[in-house]
């Protein structure tokens, strides 16, 4: 595994963990999901540049309530979350993105304590940096340690340390962009970093009808079906695909007996797409759909039953008024 650590500024520095070259990774990903059968690409390769601004314009949706939730949340109860664990504490964040609804948690942090630590971890280098950026100019008593990478390298990486007790954050229902058995895979290695008495946070979508989820993954301005239609857009930069996204349509579901919103770009006629990079040639049939994302939906059996796999129990939950979207914290207890 490659790390390499850089200081751009007083108070912070960021942390490159990869076990390969991202473009090879990339590469040997969408060979692999392309001649599979059904056809797959998968959402971690959603959030280069373009697609990172383009969901932070998702999150500013009316139809997309999670973000607005979730916010309504931190904001009324944010002096209370960073209380329940007692000590003095530092944050470590999954997915941190721009860092907005962090800021909520940041400054009560601040309030109780004259300095903080927090280390987000995210695969996009460039929003890391520009939103660590941003937070150390912003708060005085902050330190940041950042770490590029996904979530599982940095967790079995062993670069993770802590001084103090440990607030860790898996916001924004991003556990449900993982297959079952992955999401237990990602709660139990979050469990194993860190300590007994220690906190993970998890803002998690509830499960509810079909018509306000399906509207969540497919607004009627485009802009849902713009950020998965740049996965194509992306292979035709970085591998020298010859896709033309205006010929798939953004389709999402939502399947109530998985519990699971399933994005895809369907084929609007029969063509043949060229890569370059990995001299492929892939057919589509007219209607084939290549799926792109699983965004998955709990309820509170649903949540104690991950909690208890990675050795947490579940402490207290919060939810927004109309009772759309909750925010538990897990406390680890072995």
């Amino acid at each position: 595994m490659q790390q390499r650590v850089t200081v751009p500024r007083d108070r912070l520095e960021i942390v490159e963990l990869t076990v390969a070259a991202a473009g090879h990774r990339f590469a040997k990903d969408v060979r692999d999901g392309l001649t599979a059968s059904p056809k797959t690409l998968s959402s971690k390769y959603f959030y280069d540049e373009i697609g990172s601004e383009l969901f932070d314009a998702i999150t500013h949706l009316p139809e997309y309530y999670l973000t607005a939730a979730e916010t309504e949340i931190l904001r009324e109860w944010g002096w209370e979350i960073v209380r329940l664990l007692d000590d003095p504490v530092e944050f470590l964040e999954l997915g941190s993105g721009s860092a907005n609804k962090t800021r909520l948690l940041i400054e009560e942090a601040l309030r109780l304590q004259p300095n903080l630590r927090y280390s987000p971890i995210d695969i996009s280098i460039d929003a890391l940096r520009a939103s660590s950026m941003a937070l150390v100019e912003h708060y005085k008593g902050l330190r940041v340690r950042a770490y590029a990478g996904d979530y599982f390298t940095v967790l079995q990486s062993g670069a993770l340390a802590f001084e103090r007790r440990v607030l860790a954050m898996l916001m924004g229902s991003n556990l449900g962009n993982y297959q079952p058995r992955a999401a237990r895979q990602l709660i139990t290695l979050i469990g194993h970093a860190l300590r007994p008495g220690d906190g993970l946070l998890l803002g998690i979508d509830r499960k509810k009808d079909a018509a306000t989820l399906e509207l969540a993954y497919d607004d009627p301005t485009g802009v849902t079906s713009a950020f998965n239609r740049n996965l194509l857009a992306r292979i035709n930069r970085e591998l020298g695909g010859t896709f033309d996204p205006r010929a798939f349509e953004h389709v999402a579901r939502y399947d109530p007996k998985r519990g699971s919103v399933d994005s895809f770009l369907e084929s609007q006629r029969e063509q043949r797409v060229q890569i370059e990079a990995l001299e492929l040639d892939v057919h589509f049939a007219l209607g084939e759909a290549i799926h792109t994302e699983s965004s998955y939906k709990f309820d509170d059996a649903d949540v104690t039953a991950l909690a208890a796999a990675g050795g947490f129990a579940v402490r207290k939950t919060w939810t927004d008024r109309a009772a759309r979207f909750a925010v538990y914290l897990l406390v680890r207890t072995r």
